[in-house]
C-alpha cells in the first residue's frame, strides 16, 4: 500500500546524465515537497519504464524527470539521504512530488511516518 508523509519535506539534487559515454550532462535543481512510497504489494508489477517495480533497488517515481535520473532526496527532519533512479512517473496526487521504492524510504526513515 502506498504511503504518504505528512510532514516530511524533501529536498532533490537532480543530476541528470546523457546517453552519451563520452559526453555527460549535468543538471542540478532543488524542489521541496512531500513523498509518498511503493509497499511490497506492487512487487513485480511493470513501471511505466518496461521494467518491474522491485522493493528492495533503489528507485522512485516521479511525473516528468526522464527515467534513469538520479534524484539525491534528503529527508530534512534527520538529514538522511538516499539516492534514487527515476524508473516510474508518478504520484498522481496533487501536493506529493515523488513515489520513493521501500528500501529508499526505509534507509531515510520515513517508512513509520506515513498514513495508509
Amino acid at each position: 500500500m502506498r504511503k504518504i508523509l505528512l510532514t516530511i519535506v524533501l529536498i532533490f539534487n537532480i543530476i541528470i546524465m546523457g546517453c552519451s559515454t563520452i559526453r555527460h550532462t549535468r543538471s542540478r535543481s532543488t524542489e521541496f515537497g512531500i513523498a509518498s512510497w511503493y509497499g511490497s504489494q506492487f512487487a513485480n508489477h511493470a513501471t511505466a519504464s518496461g521494467e518491474s517495480y522491485l522493493p528492495h533497488l533503489l528507485t522512485a517515481a516521479h511525473p516528468t524527470l526522464p527515467f534513469n535520473t538520479s534524484v539525491k532526496v534528503t529527508n530534512l527532519e534527520n538529514n538522511e539521504s538516499v539516492i534514487v533512479r527515476i524508473n516510474d512517473r508518478g504520484p498522481f496526487i496533487k501536493g506529493r512530488i515523488i513515489d520513493l521504492s521501500y528500501e529508499a524510504a526505509k534507509r531515510i526513515h520515513i517508512i513509520d511516518k506515513g498514513i495508509s
